[in-house]
């Protein structure tokens, strides 16, 4: 898909570069928070899910607007479940990219109304079945957060943002064996993947309490 109110020639490639995990070994563990990680919840909770999604993943679209407003105030706003979020670019990687750099250039205090907001206009920006709208609506998304038109075309044109996502995607994606989004972690152990009912999240949270 080209993208070319963007200037995303350069992102689209190296975009399309993350989704061939690096070669190599890495040390299975815990998936813990890093400083780079976008969380929610107390850190100190007795069980720490980490997901991996794309905001141009229709799957994980179902996830975020369907299940995880019960799944957060259930878990994570009581203190039972610390949520750890890391970016995968799966999808439309070049669409991806441009949402989690707007998400991160709006701050971390707004970071997931962001996400939520690309999550929630995903059909809007694919109607006609090209990107002609990508742009307007990630454009309207970033003004909605304080944002102005060249502070969201320079956020989305960070190269060195963008290889910071890459980065991160590659390493914790090839050590935890992500193979799809969204993919949910617990101790470095995929434990559900993909179509993600709130039972399925019931089951993970009771699961990791019993110790299992």
């Amino acid at each position: 898909m080209n993208l070319p109110s963007f200037g995303l020639n350069t992102l689209r490639m190296a975009a399309l570069a993350a989704l061939v995990m690096v070669a190599g070994c890495f040390e299975q563990g815990k998936s813990a928070s890093v400083p780079e990680d976008m969380t929610l919840g107390d850190s100190k909770a007795p069980v720490t899910i980490t997901e991996y999604a794309s905001v141009a993943c229709p799957h994980c679209a179902r996830f975020n607007n369907d299940v995880f407003p019960e799944f957060k105030k259930k878990y994570i706003d009581t203190g039972k479940v610390f949520y750890v979020s890391r970016e995968m670019l799966t999808g439309e990687p070049s669409v991806a990219a441009a949402g989690f750099l707007l998400a991160r250039c709006a701050g971390k205090d707004k970071y997931f109304t962001v996400t939520d907001a690309v999550y929630h206009s995903q059909q809007e920006m694919f109607a006609d079945g090209t990107a002609r709208n990508v742009r307007p609506v990630l454009l309207k998304i970033a003004k909605s957060v304080g944002l102005t038109d060249e502070q969201f075309d320079k956020c989305v044109s960070d190269e060195g943002a963008l290889n910071a996502i890459q980065a991160r995607s590659e390493k914790y994606g090839t050590r935890d064996h992500i193979e799809g989004t969204p993919s949910f972690v617990v101790k470095g152990k995929v434990v559900a993947a993909s179509e993600v009912t709130m039972a399925d999240m019931d089951k993970i949270v009771a699961d990791a309490q019993a110790g299992k």
